[in-house]
């Protein structure tokens, strides 16, 4: 062949990062090392996969049509080196997941599969819902978990579990022993909410869409915990996953909001580039995952370690 796997890399890299120099230290290579591979692939067919944009490099139509094919051979070439190793083909993983999923779920699945392949090596990234997309968009990950829905159409969903949102106060709040509230009453309480981007905040704003009113929110936090101590200290109300409220509500330290009126149904879901090759890895993992829900109906209801 006309290329080697080296060439490929750098390419791969370049078109992640927009930057000889950026993929260069991503790749422990020289920035010159970096520059010759490139330009040596590009003049070894006589093409450009990239449009110079003052210091950036920004993939043109040929870069979008090889860079899963790159992906794809580069997914392959590690799995040939890792059988060689005696490693059975399991190689790496770069799995996204996000917060609920992250802080809940994913570092269980991660240690079950380094627990039975222990020459694997997993990367967990913790990020928002729109970020993760993007990031199996860019193929910077492998595999993502996500809560919620994903219509891009470069990307395979396929769900997972249900998951269902819960409105919470702290004890000592007027909405704790309040019974049914309404969402009239509910828009004028103070709120710690999820930033924009994130699953949770969709999902509770797509089960008030049908209101003209909108939240009286106090605060944002990107953490699901950082959001649990704020209305623990009593600065507003919130609404995450029941799966991370599980331990609060039964310390008493959380108090859920009975809402009948909204729906905060929603489903986990592993999500991958449509042109990604589902190395052994990807194929274990993801079986990995539907056996911790096997026979579950709902997040909630997955068997965790207890926080005293």
């Amino acid at each position: 062949m006309r290329y080697t796997l080296r060439q490929l890399e750098v390419f791969v890299a370049v078109a992640q990062q927009q930057s000889v120099s950026h993929a260069a230290r991503e790749l422990a290579l020289s920035q010159s090392a970096a520059s010759t591979a490139l330009a040596e692939l590009e003049r070894q067919f006589d093409c450009r996969l990239f449009d110079r944009i003052g210091r950036r490099l920004k993939l043109n139509a040929l870069g979008f049509q090889l860079l899963p094919k790159a992906v794809a051979l580069l997914d392959r070439g590690e799995e040939i080196e890792e059988l060689l190793r005696g490693q059975r083909g399991i190689g790496s993983l770069d799995v996204g997941a996000t917060l609920t999923i992250g802080n809940y779920l994913a570092t269980l699945l991660i240690s079950d599969f380094m627990q039975r392949h222990p020459g694997s090596r997993v990367r967990l990234h913790v990020r928002n819902t729109a970020s993760i997309v993007e990031r199996i968009i860019q193929h910077e990950l492998d595999l993502g978990l996500i809560e919620g829905n994903c219509q891009h159409e470069d990307v395979v969903l396929q769900p997972w579990v249900e998951d269902e949102l819960t409105v919470f106060c702290a004890p000592h709040h007027p909405l704790a022993g309040a019974g049914d509230v309404g969402l009239d009453r509910l828009l004028r309480e103070a709120w710690i909410m999820r930033e924009q981007g994130s699953g949770t905040r969709l999902t509770l704003e797509q089960a008030t869409r049908h209101r003209r009113g909108r939240f009286n929110i106090r605060l944002e936090l990107e953490h699901t915990e950082g959001i649990k101590r704020a209305v623990e200290s009593g600065l507003g109300i919130g609404c995450v996953s029941n799966l991370a409220l599980r331990d609060a509500f039964r310390r008493g330290s959380l108090v859920p909001v009975a809402t009948p009126a909204l729906d905060l149904r929603r489903q986990f879901a592993f999500i991958w580039h449509r042109h990604k090759y589902l190395s052994t890895g990807m194929r274990e993992f993801l079986r990995l995952c539907q056996q911790m829900t096997e026979g579950v109906s709902r997040s909630d209801e997955i068997e965790l370690p207890s926080v005293p």
